[in-house]
């Protein structure tokens, strides 16, 4: 059934697959064997998970003739920077509409987005960013444009597809060494990257928990996302796999404080990370999704001695982005 993924159109934006390294000191202060999927390390404008799911999101754009992308997010967004990124190496237009939380630095990922030319679009909040949106496209369908819309975060079927496919990427490199992973834990924002996951590990048939840790939804919010997303994503492959909400593993305890919320204990993984193990994460998703991961372990949730994959989900124009705020909390 998963083989039916490979039917879509797809454009290749990067090589796959991506490393899967063994994080042994890390891994060893907290009693597990911890193995890093290394989504960060892309040849596309500095990598991320937007990649994989791009790749598919953009087939099915150019599959339909549409000749310029639109696309929403926030000020620091992951996804706007590598939409605008993918647009230009497949020779498209992209307009990015861009919304708070935090100020809109012109650094990481929004200088980025200038230097690869998009439109970019500021508004107040997300319903005036629709509004923008959706004038946007009426205005260039006038002018005989052929405009592609994409989700923020590139939370569309197509979208989920990436992760299908990269959960048996996960799959194929474990059993290369000899491993099974017991649990898989990762950043949940839009829910695309953890529907693909848990999709793709139902099609596969893998006993492995995926664990999305919340950068700022509530966790009933995000599991009814990730549900609907994968079962769009399952009649796409028309596969008869069902995902129910209460399947969904997602803790909303990481956020300290909200959404792009950056404190001290945020930092203090950064380092972590960095100093353990030479990872450069960013303040707004990945620190949080490895604070959630330690302290589950801490906490017993996640056994000792479990064979645990982080998938590091990219944002490395982020702390360039934030850092003022983030040096204000570094130890030295």
């Amino acid at each position: 059934m998963i083989g039916r993924i490979f039917a879509f159109p797809r454009v290749r934006l990067t090589t796959l697959p991506t490393p899967m390294e063994r994080a042994s000191r890390l891994g060893g202060e907290l009693g597990i064997e911890l193995f890093v999927k290394r989504d960060d390390v892309m040849e596309l404008a500095l990598g991320g998970n937007k990649v994989r799911k791009l790749e598919f999101i953009m087939g099915d754009a150019l599959s339909q003739g549409s000749d310029v992308v639109i696309t929403t997010g926030a000020y620091h967004s992951n996804h706007a920077r590598l939409t605008a990124a993918a647009a230009r190496k497949l020779g498209l237009d992209v307009y990015l509409v861009l919304t708070p939380p935090r100020r809109p630095v012109v650094n990481g990922n929004l200088l980025l987005d200038r230097l690869f030319g998009a439109g970019v679009l500021m508004a107040k909040d997300r319903d005036e960013a629709k509004r923008l949106v959706e004038d946007l496209e009426k205005k260039l369908r006038k002018e005989g444009r052929r405009p592609y819309v994409i989700p923020g975060g590139g939370a569309s079927p197509h979208g989920v597809l990436g992760y299908v496919l990269a959960a048996l990427e996960i799959a194929q490199q474990l059993h290369e060494m000899n491993k099974r992973a017991r649990y898989i834990v990762h950043a949940t924002g839009s829910g695309t990257t953890q529907a693909g996951l848990v999709l793709g590990a139902k099609l596969l048939g893998l006993d492995v928990e995926v664990v999305g840790i919340s950068v700022g939804a509530p966790a009933d919010r995000v599991r009814e996302r990730v549900a609907e997303l994968a079962n769009k994503a399952s009649d796409l492959l028309g596969a008869k796999v069902r995902v129910k909400p209460e399947e969904v593993t997602v803790f909303d305890n990481y956020t300290y404080g909200g959404y792009a919320e950056i404190t001290r204990e945020v930092v203090e993984v950064m380092e972590l990370a960095a100093r353990s193990e030479g990872l450069v994460l960013d303040p707004v998703y990945t620190a949080k999704a490895l604070a959630g991961l330690i302290d589950l372990v801490n906490r017993g949730y996640i056994e000792k001695g479990s064979v645990v994959v982080f998938i590091h989900t990219g944002g490395t124009p982020i702390p360039f982005q934030y850092s003022k705020e983030v040096v204000q909390y570094l130890t030295k």
